[in-house]
């Protein structure tokens, strides 16, 4: 099988704007929301959501896993599905309750964070990956070829 160099370069450009977005979201998602709720919580508990660089390390692992495996997981959905709103949709609602539904739900039944988190989090980490999962759908589109990422 040859090699489709047009998907390939716009699965890069792809992954470069969700490495952006999901960057962003993330970093406003926790210090707007996450950290504040945490704190609130368990004020005697300092040090829960702590900031330090191995704090900001560790995450950088984790939004690195997470664009590799949203943006993958997207390409494959809309691929198969198409690459219609509602399949957008559909592809971040499963992607979503996968990663985001496991996690809040992991996290508050070890009782690190209140249940009431998992109302919040999860609808906001719902419409980052709608976005995420628009981007893949914008970036597949046979037109933007010409705006590609062929030498990441």
């Amino acid at each position: 099988m040859q090699p489709n160099y047009q998907a390939e370069g716009s699965f890069k450009l792809a992954l470069l704007l969700n490495f952006f977005w999901i960057n962003v979201s993330e970093v406003a998602r926790y210090f707007l929301v996450v950290r504040p709720r945490l704190h609130a919580a368990f004020p005697e508990r300092p040090e829960i959501a702590q900031i330090d660089w191995v704090i900001f390390s560790i995450w950088g692992v984790w939004d690195l896993i997470l664009i590799l495996a949203a943006t993958g997981f997207f390409w494959i959905w809309l691929e198969r599905f198409g690459a219609s709103i509602r399949q957008v949709i559909l592809a971040a609602s499963a992607f979503t309750v996968t990663v985001f539904g496991l996690l809040w739900l992991g996290v508050a039944n070890m009782g690190l964070a209140p249940y009431s988190m998992i109302a919040v989090a999860l609808p906001l980490a719902w419409l980052e990956q709608v976005i995420a999962c628009g981007i893949v759908a914008w970036a597949m589109k046979p037109d933007q070829s010409t705006a590609s990422i062929r030498s990441i």
